[in-house]
C-alpha cells in the first residue's frame, strides 16, 4: 500500500448515526451462542443450558467481576430461547420450562442491575436452529420486543429467500424505530449475500455480520481477519459511530485459543473498531484471559469516540502491522501468523507502519515492556511470540513539549 494511514482516514466520509442514536460505540457485551450454542437440555447441562438461571449467573458475574464497569452492558440470549410454536394469538413464546418467568422478568432483572438485554430473532419462517422466525410477523414481533423491554435485536438470516432482504431488514428496522423502544439493531444481512449492499446496510443497521460465523479456533480467527484484510477498502467507509462492521463473536477464554492467540483477537478488533461481545462462562474462565477481556487501554482503542476503522497495512513474512488512528494518536499491532516455535523479531520504519513521521511516546497496551520514546528516523523494533501480537498506542509528542507527560496504565 503506497499511502499514509492519515491519507487513507481522509477518503472516509462522515456519516450520521442511524436514526435511533444508539451504539454511538461499537457494542459491548456478552452473548450466549459461541460458547453455549442450542444447549436446551437442562437435566444434563444445568450449568450450560440456555435459560433464566445462565442469564442471571452471567448478569451477576458481569457486575460484580468488574465486566460492566469496564462497558461489556449487553448481556445477550441467542438462538434456541423459544417454544417450537407461537400461541394461539400468533405471539412468540419463550421455552416454558427454561424461561418460566418470561422474557420482560429477563429484562427487569439486568436493568436492575445497570445491564441491557440483547434478543436474537431471524428475517426467514424459522430461525438457524429450527424455532419461530419473524417472516409474516414483523410487527407483533417488534411490539412484543418493545412491551419486554428488549435493548438490542439480533437478526439473523437463515430460512428466507435472500432476495427479500434488501427490503425486509430495512422494513423491519423501520417497525423498531417506530415503536418507542430505543433498541440496537444488529444485522446479519450481508452474511448471506455475495455482494452487499453496504450503503444500505449502513443506513439501516446499527452494526451487521459480514461474513462467515466464527468458530473456536486460531485457523476460524485468521481466515476471518484474512478477509477482513482483503475487503477493508471496500467496508471500511461505511462504518462509524451509529454503524459497525462485526467479525463477530470474541473466543477469548474458552477452548481453541492461546492466550497469545487471545491477545491477537482482542487487538485486531479493537483496531477494525468491532463490537466486543464475549461468548465464554464467565464462572469458569482463567485470570489470564480475563485480564485480557479487561484490558482498559485496549477497550479504550475499540471504544474511540472517533469511531474510525482501521487497517490491516503491512504484511511480509507472516507478519503483519494492524493500524488505527484514535483521538489521541495512533494503535498499532504487530501480529505474527508464524508456528516456527520461536519469537520474530521484526524491524519496520514509520512508512512501513503508514504513521506520519513525528517522535512518539509509546504506550505497550499490553504491558509486555515499559513505555518509551520513538524518533521517526529510528527503524521500529518488536519481537513477537509465534501467533502472538506485541500492541503500541504511538502518542505523537507536541513541539513545544519540554519533557515526557507520564502515561499512566489504567
Amino acid at each position: 500500500m503506497g499511502i499514509h494511514l492519515t491519507a487513507i482516514f481522509a477518503l472516509i466520509p462522515y456519516v450520521l448515526a442511524l436514526d435511533n442514536g444508539l451504539a454511538l460505540t461499537p457494542p459491548m457485551g456478552w452473548l450466549t451462542w459461541q460458547r453455549f450454542r442450542c444447549i436446551t437440555d437442562c437435566e444434563k447441562y444445568p450449568n450450560e443450558c440456555i435459560s433464566e438461571s445462565l442469564i442471571k449467573r452471567i448478569a451477576n458475574i458481569m457486575v460484580n467481576e468488574g465486566y460492566s464497569h469496564v462497558g461489556y452492558k449487553y448481556v445477550g440470549i441467542d438462538d434456541c430461547w423459544l417454544e417450537r410454536s407461537r400461541d394461539a394469538n400468533g405471539r412468540l413464546v419463550p421455552d416454558r420450562k427454561r424461561f418460566p418467568n418470561g422474557m420482560k422478568a429477563i429484562a427487569d432483572y439486568l436493568h436492575e442491575l445497570g445491564l441491557k438485554f440483547a434478543l436474537y430473532q431471524d428475517y426467514g419462517t424459522k430461525t438457524c436452529a429450527g424455532y419461530p422466525g419473524v417472516l409474516g410477523h414483523e410487527a407483533v414481533d417488534v411490539q412484543t420486543f418493545a412491551e419486554w423491554e428488549v435493548d438490542y435485536i439480533k437478526l439473523d438470516g437463515c430460512n428466507v429467500n435472500v432476495s427479500k432482504m434488501d427490503t425486509g431488514y430495512p422494513e423491519f428496522g423501520k417497525l423498531m424505530n417506530e415503536s418507542g423502544r430505543p433498541m440496537v439493531y444488529s444485522c446479519s444481512w450481508p452474511a448471506y449475500q455475495e455482494k452487499p449492499d453496504y450503503a444500505s446496510i449502513s443506513k439501516h443497521c446499527n452494526m451487521w455480520r459480514n461474513w462467515d460465523d466464527i468458530q473456536d479456533s486460531w485457523a476460524s480467527l485468521t481466515k476471518i481477519m484474512g478477509w477482513f484484510a482483503e475487503k477493508q477498502e471496500e467496508i471500511a467507509k461505511y462504518a462509524g459511530p451509529g454503524r459497525w462492521n462485526d467479525p463477530d463473536m470474541l473466543l477469548i477464554g474458552n477452548f481453541g485459543l492461546s492466550l497469545d492467540q487471545a491477545r491477537v483477537q482482542m487487538a485486531v478488533w479493537s483496531i477494525l473498531a468491532a463490537p466486543l461481545l464475549m461468548s465464554v462462562d464467565l464462572a469458569t474462565i482463567r485470570p489470564e484471559f480475563k485480564d485480557v477481556l479487561l484490558n482498559k487501554d485496549i477497550i479504550a482503542i475499540d471504544q474511540d469516540e472517533m469511531g474510525k476503522q482501521g487497517f490491516m497495512v503491512w504484511s511480509k513474512e507472516k507478519c503483519e502491522i494492524w493500524t488505527r488512528e484514535v483521538v489521541d494518536g495512533i494503535a498499532v499491532a504487530f501480529v505474527s501468523k508464524r508456528d516456527d516455535g520461536a519469537p520474530h523479531t521484526i524491524e519496520v520504519t514509520t512508512e512501513d507502519m503508514k504513521i506520519p513521521k513525528t517522535t512518539y511516546h509509546i504506550q505497550d497496551l499490553y504491558k509486555d515492556g515499559p513505555n518509551f520514546k520513538f524518533e521517526s528516523k529510528e527503524r521500529f523494533i518488536t519481537r513477537i511470540n509465534p501467533s502472538g501480537v506485541r500492541f503500541y498506542k504511538f502518542i505523537p509528542i507536541k513541539e513545544n513539549e519540554v519533557e515526557s507527560p507520564s502515561i499512566t496504565y489504567i
